[in-house]
């Protein structure tokens, strides 16, 4: 059980009613509270108990804070409104009813006056006052404070773009490049400290006012930047380099383009739409991603789906994994196979099972995999038919080395497992390989030391020679890459009709409801 608290009393005059709020309790005297709330006034008159000395709310808006300035106000005791709790002071006076139709002077006409005279014609203010409203729900909503705040942000930010340009927001703004302090020194940061529903419906009735578009992406944009940076813990001078602004059918080609994998290092690799299918699911009932963004990102999957079976553009080396094995191929004697070379892998995690997948795909019957553990290893075989996978433990890792002609490493130690020393002492490769080991080393970090590539006795590649695959086919994926932006294009189009469908359905339905009433009128006439 939770011990109560119990506030210090407000006066000198001894108590008769004790008010518990939530795990709060506060000593005060009827009177006070009686003549200028409506609320404890009915509750004392409906008891049944004439001499009740006790009242609990499970809950106040603004908690045993709120209702403690409230008691002073009650009490005749001087209370200072301020931007940190002028909203809960108007949310608490409708809670207690302290209104003009039980007392003259009372806390819910000092809260309108506070708001009217300092708030509400001050945007930086609103903003304050509306972030607040967060923690004061759901009265906020009932009592349409929100709402005023809301569309009082929203007046004053127009009528500053009419009668000044809201010049402080124009200024330089890439239409690539993402500045870390855009939009303006002013409101548009300011918004930042509103939860996306709030956030969303001060954009939504800027919108309605007649804000430039421009001006609304670049305070939307600001808003995910300032949310990212918050999250990722990530500083702002190391993320910006990698954020970019695109708007409308720019931004919808590039989604697309992402894909269908045109916009990766390997063309048509398929994790890339694999990640967008995982935004569309991690979206779902999630505020913001509306039918709008929705829409969009399942329309950029059927785009990725269609240019995948339309162009061939996915066949070959669509993966590091597979750009992998393509390179060790290519790299494999003219008397060397991939059906003789005695092929390692060393990992069983995700790339690990794609390279081991890529190798049957190839044609190769035997491998060896070390692993940590056996269980992962033992998955992939019984997903694997006719192929015999050898499992040996990590502990076995440079004797199996020293055993293999390719060897294939995608494990996720932060430090090389295979350095100079240790090759160094190996036996060389098989006669077919020239005596000459080949290592494909895709982790990041690097597995194998980069001095290991001094020795003559062996050959290195990383991720960073998977450019050598994706070269060796360059002509090819030009001519896929140009019949997908001819799907691309059609797409788009068909994407941007149905978003503009969005806006003038509502306008045809107006339309009708009013051609109906019109046939009502003159029927009945």
């Amino acid at each position: 059980m939770i011990p109560r608290t119990q506030i210090r009393p407000i006066s000198d005059v001894s108590s008769d009613l004790t008010i518990e709020i939530g795990a709060s309790s506060l000593s005060l005297h009827k009177f006070p509270l009686v003549s200028r709330s409506g609320r404890i006034r009915k509750l004392l008159l409906e008891s049944r108990d004439s001499k009740v000395s006790r009242i609990s709310f499970p809950s106040v808006p603004g908690g045993a804070e709120a209702f403690e300035l409230a008691a002073k106000f009650c009490y005749g005791i001087n209370i200072e409104f301020t931007l940190s709790n002028v909203s809960m002071l108007r949310c608490i006076a409708h809670f207690l009813e302290m209104t003009e139709e039980f007392a003259e002077k009372n806390l819910l006409t000092r809260a309108e006056s506070y708001l009217k005279e300092t708030v509400l014609s001050n945007t930086a203010n609103t903003i304050s006052a509306l972030h607040r409203c967060e923690t004061l729900l759901p009265i906020s909503e009932e009592i349409k404070l929100v709402n005023r705040l809301v569309n009082s942000i929203a007046n004053n930010v127009c009528k500053e773009q009419l009668t000044s340009g809201l010049q402080k927001l124009d200024h330089s703004f890439s239409s690539r490049i993402l500045e870390p302090e855009t939009p303006s020194e002013w409101w548009g940061k300011s918004l930042n400290v509103l939860n996306l529903d709030f956030f969303k419906r001060v954009l939504s009735t800027l919108k309605l006012k007649g804000l430039k578009q421009e001006i609304i992406s670049k305070i939307l944009i600001n808003y995910a930047h300032n949310l990212v940076l918050q999250t990722s813990g990530i500083p702002a001078s190391e993320l910006s380099q990698y954020l970019f602004l695109l708007y409308n059918k720019d931004a919808t080609q590039h989604l697309f383009e992402v894909s269908a994998g045109l916009d990766s290092l390997v063309m048509g690799e398929g994790q890339i739409l694999a990640q967008v299918k995982q935004v569309v699911k991690a979206g779902q009932g999630v505020n913001g991603f509306g039918r709008n963004i929705s829409g969009l990102f399942k329309h950029a999957i059927t785009v990725g789906k269609r240019v995948r079976t339309e162009t061939n553009i996915s066949a070959g080396a669509v993966s590091v994994s597979s750009a992998a094995v393509e390179l060790a191929v290519m790299k494999l004697p003219d008397q060397a196979s991939h059906g003789n070379a005695r092929m390692l892998v060393i990992g069983a995690g995700k790339m690990g099972k794609l390279v081991i997948k890529h190798l049957v795909a190839k044609g190769c019957k035997k491998m060896v995999v070390v692993n940590r553990t056996e269980e992962r290893v033992s998955a992939i075989r019984d997903e694997i038919n006719d192929v015999e996978i050898i499992y040996k433990p990590l502990s076995d890792m440079l004797e199996c080395v020293g055993e293999a002609d390719v060897v294939f490493s995608s494990t996720a130690s932060e430090n090389p497992l295979i350095l100079k020393q240790h090759v160094k002492e190996l036996p060389f490769a098989s006669e077919e390989m020239g005596r000459k080991r080949l290592f494909v080393d895709i982790s990041v970090p690097r597995n194998v030391g980069s001095c290991v590539d001094d020795l003559e006795s062996v050959k290195v590649y990383n991720v960073d020679n998977l450019k050598e695959v994706v070269a060796a086919n360059k002509e090819d994926r030009l001519r896929k890459a140009m019949e997908a932006q001819v799907i691309i294009g059609e797409e788009s189009g068909q994407f941007e009709a149905w978003r503009d469908s969005l806006e003038t359905v509502p306008t045809i339905k107006k339309l009708r409801a009013y051609a109906e009433r019109l046939r009502i009128i003159m029927h009945t006439s």
